[in-house]
């Protein structure tokens, strides 16, 4: 039986409409179910777009049933995803997740239900991550390999790992440790641990740092493919979280996984190569400059927009 899958859409119905297509070209599409999440408006100027997204979603797409869940107020994306998650795991023990600006292989569907097989009893593998990030020299890697950090960019999962998922964040940092702060930001490469601190300090309101922490407490792992599955749309300035970057850019996978490791253990050469990429992704003073001018850039011209 194939996976569920849990699409959450909110105001942005370009980005909709090329998430939709491209799922919808997917070899398993028209043999999978899929439930769309539409998240009520959150004040009276996104009212047009939800309601433009919500005519999207009704349109005669090829999958094997749509459920349709319109919100009627706005629970914002992470009570959307962590309740839309809930419902559907615990009815079919098994989910594919996606949010409105993830596009996708015509292989992402077979890669995230061949995997869900692969490791359904495999109480350690508690995630099966769609997206890869943009390493140099992929094709040292093997085809799929396990990775300690839980990617929300397009991912999937069973009831057993997600009963695991604690939305408290003072419980799941309660007794963290200096080394563990250092492990969980993969050898202080990457800011998940400032990520944490913002949350708790009501900056952010982030879901996915609370399920990598859930993950991490477990000693849990996911798997990641060598070449990404899923490609991010929304690093333009559209989405709740997202920021203008184009150093996510990849190029999708135009070849199913034939390969899933046996040996269930982090892989130490895909482990250098991401730490590699979360060092080096910023670039150097001049590029970061650039970007950070890019992105007021874009920020003045979409407020002028909406105004």
């Amino acid at each position: 039986m194939l996976a569920p899958i849990a699409l959450f859409v909110y105001n942005r119905p370009t980005h909709t409409r090329k998430t939709l297509a491209a799922l919808e070209a997917n070899t398993l599409a028209e043999d999978s179910e899929i439930y769309i999440f539409s998240d009520g408006a959150k004040t009276a100027q996104d009212v047009d777009a939800v309601n433009q997204v919500r005519s999207i979603i009704r349109e005669p797409w090829k999958f094997k049933h749509i459920f349709i869940i319109e919100r009627s107020q706005n629970k914002g994306l992470a009570n959307s995803i962590i309740e839309g998650v809930t419902q559907v795991v615990q009815k079919h023990g098994r989910i594919i997740v996606l949010e409105d600006d993830l596009e996708t292989s015509v292989y992402a569907l077979q890669y995230f239900n061949d995997a869900l097989n692969q490791y359904e009893d495999q109480e350690k593998v508690m995630e099966i991550s769609g997206y890869m990030y943009p390493v140099e020299k992929p094709k040292k890697l093997p085809q799929s390999f396990f990775f300690r950090v839980a990617n929300s960019w397009g991912w999937a999962t069973w009831d057993r790992a997600w009963k695991h998922f604690n939305p408290d964040v003072e419980e799941l940092t309660k007794g963290f440790t200096r080394k563990d702060k250092k492990a969980f930001s993969v050898d202080g490469s990457e800011n998940f641990w400032k990520q944490v601190k913002q949350f708790k300090a009501g900056k952010i309101n982030s879901w996915a740092i609370r399920w990598y922490l859930s993950v991490y407490n477990q000693g849990g792992l996911a798997l990641y493919p060598r070449y990404s599955f899923i490609q991010n749309t929304g690093t333009d300035g559209s989405g709740t979280h997202s920021d203008v970057d184009k150093v996510y850019r990849v190029e999708l996978s135009k070849k199913p996984v034939r390969k899933f490791p046996v040996i269930i253990e982090e892989d130490p050469l895909a482990y250098d190569a991401i730490k590699h990429f979360y060092k080096n992704r910023k670039g150097t003073f001049f590029e970061r400059l650039a970007k950070f001018l890019e992105k007021k850039l874009l920020e003045r011209r979409m407020r002028k927009v909406k105004h």
